[in-house]
């Protein structure tokens, strides 16, 4: 699934992880002294919204961990240096029996998963 999807197919997830990630982006402007206020405050107006937050999925699965772990929803990537593949786990549980061909792969399969769950909790 792509991040749009994901946003639109686990509802409660998307909110939770939209406001999470808005928290934090106020929270590094506020800590940075160097940052006109103008432009503080423009940034606190902007939408941040879910194409935004689809791109970094896409892009970037592992930026969800942080919220993920923040709502005890461990997942864990593993690498078998042997057969040169990575497989995810949640709680060091479940393991995917599938093997992956790299990191961002089973990353973005275990963030869908991750959704799943997220969503379910809220």
């Amino acid at each position: 699934m792509t991040g749009e999807e994901l946003l639109e197919t686990y509802p409660k997830a998307a909110v939770a992880i939209k406001e999470f990630y808005y928290g934090k982006m106020i929270d590094s402007l506020q800590e940075d002294n160097d940052i006109p206020e103008e432009f503080k405050d423009m940034v606190k107006a902007q939408q941040f919204d879910s194409e935004y937050v689809a791109t970094f999925i896409d892009t970037n699965p592992r930026f969800l961990f942080d919220i993920f772990d923040a709502n005890n929803v461990f997942i864990q990537i593993s690498i078998d240096i042997e057969n040169n593949c990575f497989r995810w786990s949640f709680d060091g549980g479940r393991v995917e029996s599938n093997d992956y061909t790299s990191r961002k792969e089973a990353e973005t399969i275990a963030v869908e998963e991750a959704f799943k769950i997220l969503n379910d909790k809220l």
